[in-house]
C-alpha cells in the first residue's frame, strides 16, 4: 500500500533528493532542487511530499504557489510501473483544492510519449504553451545532448476536460523508419506523432532524436503559437491538435 505524506524534516528532504538523483542522474551543481531548497519551500507553506511503500520512499514531488490560484509542480519523480506517480498527482490535487487553487501547472518534454499519455489521458491536463529550450543546456543522464524544449501542461481542477475527436483528422507529423516525416496540414484536426522512446533514441541515434526535436518544435510548436489547441493524445502516439 502506498502512503503519501508531506515532508518536513531534513532527513526526509535528503531522502527525496537521493530518489530524484537516482532517477535523473544529476551532475554535481546541475540539480533542479536540493534538500535546502525543499526545506525552504516546505517551511514557506508550499507542497513537498513523499510516497512510501513499506517504509521506503518510492516517489516524491515538489511544487510551489504560482501566479493566480495555481500550484506549479516543479519536479515529480517515482519508481515506474506501480501507479505511484498517479497517486502523487491525486494527492497534489487534493492539497491544491483544499487551499482554494483551481489549477496545477508543470512542464514536460513533448517527445516523451509515456509522459504525454500520462498527463493528457490519465490526468486530463492539456498543454497550453510550447517553450523551446526552456531550461537551456541540461547535463543529467536523461536529457544530456538534447535541447530542453518543454510543453506547459495545465491541469484545471474544477471540471473534466472536453472530449476530443479524430474524425476527419490529417496526420501532420508521422514516423517512418524511426524518423519524423511531415504530412498534410490541410485539416482542422491534426495528429502530431512523437517517437516511441526518445530517451533510448538519444543514445542510439542522436541524429534521429535531434530530427524529432526540430520537427515537433516546428509542427506542434508552430500550431500552438498560431492559436491551435491540444485536445488529447491519441493511440498513445499522437497529439490531437484542433485549429480555431
Amino acid at each position: 500500500m502506498i502512503e503519501i505524506r508531506e515532508l518536513h524534516r531534513l532527513e526526509e528532504f535528503a531522502e527525496a533528493f537521493r530518489l530524484f538523483s537516482g532517477i535523473w542522474g544529476f551532475e554535481p551543481g546541475n540539480q533542479p532542487v536540493n534538500p535546502e531548497m525543499m526545506r525552504a519551500l516546505s517551511h514557506a507553506g508550499n507542497y513537498v511530499a513523499g510516497a512510501y511503500e513499506g517504509g521506503l520512499m518510492v516517489g516524491a514531488s515538489v511544487a510551489f504557489f504560482a501566479e493566480g490560484a495555481a500550484l506549479h509542480s516543479h519536479i515529480t519523480g517515482a519508481l515506474t510501473g506501480r501507479g505511484i506517480g498517479l497517486e502523487l498527482k491525486r494527492h497534489q490535487r487534493r492539497w491544491a483544492l483544499d487551499r482554494g487553487l483551481d489549477r496545477i501547472t508543470w512542464t514536460y518534454d513533448p517527445l516523451v510519449r509515456r509522459n504525454a499519455h500520462f498527463n493528457l489521458t490519465k490526468l486530463g491536463a492539456r498543454p497550453e504553451k510550447y517553450l523551446p529550450s526552456f531550461y537551456g543546456a541540461m547535463d543529467d543522464a536523461v536529457n544530456k545532448g538534447d535541447d530542453s524544449d518543454r510543453l506547459l501542461a495545465v491541469w484545471r481542477l474544477g471540471a473534466p476536460p472536453s472530449p476530443f475527436t479524430v474524425e476527419g483528422a490529417r496526420v501532420a507529423l508521422r514516423e517512418e523508419a524511426g524518423r519524423p516525416v511531415e504530412g498534410s496540414m490541410d485539416a482542422r484536426v491534426l495528429l502530431v506523432a512523437v517517437p516511441e522512446d526518445v530517451e533510448s533514441l538519444r543514445k542510439e541515434d542522436a541524429g534521429a532524436a535531434k530530427a524529432w526535436r526540430h520537427a515537433v518544435r516546428d509542427v506542434l510548436g508552430g500550431l500552438l503559437n498560431g492559436g491551435a489547441r491540444v485536445t488529447g493524445f491519441h493511440a498513445k502516439s499522437y497529439y490531437v491538435v484542433e485549429r480555431p
